[in-house]
């Protein structure tokens, strides 16, 4: 009766042994796994291209002023086939050009303000060069005081000069992020090695934003190659930067 009695107990008394045991081991693992998961490191990769603009857009606005407005009107017919001339005479074919419709303020019919000094008319247009050939513009562009010696008044301003964009980004974008998770992998793995401790996977990751800017940091134009204005822009520049900064946390596993 006594072994009867006795041998079960022994069974039981094991197995709850047996589930303590693992149960500290589990819990123990937990905490462990616990604390490393509050260990990571924060590394950001940089990678940067310099690329070259492949279109460019141009528009060149003029206008005349006068108290005639068919006076106005045929001074500001004339500038337009002088400055379609310039184009022609630069190379630029007529597929790159577009013309604007012409725009005629009348200030004595301006209901708002103090209109009724100076000329009573302005009559204005714009017509605009888009062309793939980059450093055909550039070119044109250094001779903008041509117009200003026939006489033309071009327009300056915001809007105005020539503006280089780069249309290629989607392209370089795959390779740009797998070379700035490298880096900052590398940065993780030097960053673990002075403490002591190993990379682990990524626990969260941040790809960036990609910006473009001028290559030199400035406008990128010299003076007189803008076109008549707007050379304070990145835009203005032929080269440019391509940026893109990933942020990646990863554990650290010792």
């Amino acid at each position: 009766m006594e072994d009867r009695l006795v041998r079960p107990a022994g069974i039981l008394g094991g197995c709850l042994l047996f589930g303590l045991i693992a149960g500290g081991w589990l819990l123990g693992r937990q905490i462990k796994e616990t604390r490393l998961a509050d260990r990571y490191v924060t590394v950001k990769g940089l990678v940067e291209r310099t690329v070259k603009s492949d279109s460019a857009i141009w528009p060149v606005t003029f206008k005349e002023t006068g108290n005639e407005l068919q006076q106005v009107y045929a001074k500001s017919e004339e500038d337009r086939a002088a400055v379609l001339k310039f184009f022609k005479e630069q190379g630029i074919a007529d597929a790159e050009i577009t013309v604007g419709q012409i725009q005629v303020t009348d200030k004595q019919a301006n209901e708002y303000g103090n209109n009724q000094g100076g000329p009573r008319y302005i009559v204005q247009q714009t017509v605009t060069v888009s062309s793939n050939d980059v450093d055909k513009i550039a070119k044109a562009g250094q001779k903008t005081a041509q117009l200003l010696q026939a006489g033309i008044i071009v327009v300056g301003g915001y809007g105005q000069g020539i503006r280089y964009v780069f249309n290629g980004l989607n392209a370089l974008k795959p390779d740009m992020i797998t070379e700035a998770t490298k880096n900052a992998r590398a940065s993780a793995d030097r960053f673990a090695a002075d403490s002591g401790s190993e990379v682990g996977s990524i626990r969260s990751a941040n790809q960036g934003v990609f910006s473009i800017s001028a290559a030199d940091g400035g406008s990128g134009v010299a003076p007189g190659e803008d076109g008549g204005g707007g050379g304070s822009s990145p835009d203005a520049s032929i080269m440019k930067k391509v940026r893109v900064v990933a942020t990646v946390d990863y554990y650290l596993v010792k």
